[in-house]
């Protein structure tokens, strides 16, 4: 090495339990997994009712949960037609949280409707909370683009924070990936 070389950057070849870190910069992996799959813990719902429709529940390790519709629901499937927060009584879209302690928030229980979802054939779904928590935000964008109901992590329809001391017991409640998909056989 002549003169400023040596201070160069030089990449080295760095590695984790013997598995090579592939570069950030020089190295290209295809398959790599979305945000969502690395941060969320995917949960389903399935409210008990004569036309029990599936929900997801998307679960950070910091307690936010996204709540959307799970691909096999009818809404889907049929194509949907509109979104709305209006639930009849209330709006959930003029939610005001404010504050580190998300002051302010609806608060919902697992069954509370958070938007109403009409598909194609003009068949309205109440979405559930699935959860017990606050309601920090709603996604608007799904009002005006409802084909983002179908993207994952995009497509989400609001945001709930449960309680620290309810998780485990909102956890249990829940299907596992694994269990909803044997629902599905």
């Amino acid at each position: 090495m002549t003169g400023l070389q040596k201070y160069y950057y030089h990449p080295e070849d760095f590695s984790i339990t013997g598995i090579k870190v592939p570069s950030i910069t020089e190295d290209h992996v295809e398959n790599y997994p979305s945000v969502v799959d690395r941060f969320f813990t995917k949960y389903f719902y399935r409210k008990a009712c004569s036309n029990p429709q599936p929900y997801k529940v998307f679960f950070h390790s910091n307690r936010i949960c996204m709540i959307s519709l799970a691909p096999e629901h009818e809404a889907l499937k049929v194509g949907v037609k509109s979104i709305t927060f209006d639930i009849g009584n209330t709006n959930r879209s003029q939610n005001q949280v404010k504050g580190k302690g998300k002051k302010g928030g609806m608060i919902l229980q697992h069954d509370s409707a958070i938007a109403i979802v009409t598909d194609k054939n003009d068949v309205t779904y109440k979405v559930p909370s699935c959860i017990q928590g606050k309601l920090i935000e709603v996604n608007e964008r799904v009002v005006k683009d409802v084909s983002l109901l179908g993207k994952e992590g995009d497509g989400y329809i609001a945001v709930v924070l449960p309680k620290p001391e309810h998780c485990d017991d909102i956890k249990s409640s829940l299907m596992t990936q694994e269990q909803y998909l044997s629902t599905l056989i």
